[in-house]
């Protein structure tokens, strides 16, 4: 499955998150891109249960962006909360 991400929808999360639109190397865009893309998977997934390529992609995902977050709250707990906050990743 090509989940089809537009170069525009891109710079849009990156700069909301990375403070620059070709700033592509901020934890915080990179997280915000992982997220973005881990809910299209989902919805992806939820109507095509048995594509399990994309259900190991989901959880590469999954796994990169919890090795970023972890990474960000060693460095900047306060960025960390504010981006979880902002995301709504964590409950």
């Amino acid at each position: 499955m090509a989940n089809y991400r537009p170069k525009e929808k891109i710079e849009e999360i990156f700069a909301e998150h990375g403070g620059n639109a070709k700033n592509t190397g901020s934890v915080e865009g990179q997280v915000a891109l992982f997220t973005f893309r881990i809910a299209g998977l989902s919805d992806h997934l939820k109507s095509n249960h048995k594509d399990h390529s994309s259900r190991r992609t989901l959880l590469g995902l999954v796994g990169k962006r919890k090795r970023l977050l972890g990474y960000l709250a060693k460095r900047d707990i306060t960025k960390y909360r504010a981006l979880i906050e902002k995301l709504q990743i964590r409950k």
